[in-house]
């Protein structure tokens, strides 16, 4: 990275908010592999710590008391992203209520922004998460990442201080997050230039 680029600011979505959830492990080893790049800065969201309102307010309508103070938690943190790597579990072939509602509440934060995912789960890692992940952040014009990182049977890859046992989960991570700079640094750039248009 030359001495004068600027690092990108990536936010990292935790989705879980479930009791006793196992996204603290898997955030913690995704920050270790942020935090030994220079060209990228992590900043993490989770929504277990920030949570978010969950009732919307009608068309054109003003929000709830409250809404805005929540939001103000969350909401300049995405906006300064210029990427995003997303910690999600599967739930019933799906990702979390929460990721969805965190994702909803916001829309010009995702434009013309680059999306990696990390997934865990048991049999499918959560690439059904993952997948349904995609559709829902093209419509939001987000740029997702083809290389994602999928822990199969998450619970057996790290050991009980938290360490990934799985060598090829480091591999993949290195893919994920220079393909993630790369468009970041791409997008970043042409809007430096002209204003993205959703």
């Amino acid at each position: 990275m030359p001495a004068h680029a600027e690092p990108l600011r990536v936010a990292v979505l935790v989705g879980s908010t479930r009791e006793g959830r196992f996204a603290p492990v898997v955030t913690k080893w995704l920050t270790g592999h942020l935090d030994q790049r220079d060209d990228l800065r992590a900043d993490v969201v989770d929504l277990a710590k920030t949570p978010l309102p969950t009732v919307f307010p009608a068309f054109g309508q003003q929000p709830p008391p409250g809404t805005e103070e929540q939001l103000a938690l969350v909401s300049p943190r995405l906006a300064a992203a210029d990427a995003f790597v997303v910690v999600t579990p599967e739930y019933n072939h799906s990702f979390p209520a929460s990721l969805k509602n965190a994702i909803d509440w916001h829309g010009e934060e995702w434009h013309g922004k680059p999306v990696g995912f990390v997934s865990y789960g048991g049999l499918s890692g959560g690439l059904r998460a993952v997948e349904q992940l995609r559709v829902v952040m093209a419509e939001l014009n987000a740029t997702t990442i083809r290389n994602t990182v999928s822990f199969h049977d998450a619970w057996s890859r790290f050991g009980p201080d938290g360490t990934c046992t799985d060598p090829a989960a480091d591999t993949a991570a290195k893919a994920l997050l220079d393909q993630l700079a790369w468009w970041a640094h791409a997008l970043r750039d042409a809007k430096s230039v002209r204003d993205y248009v959703a």
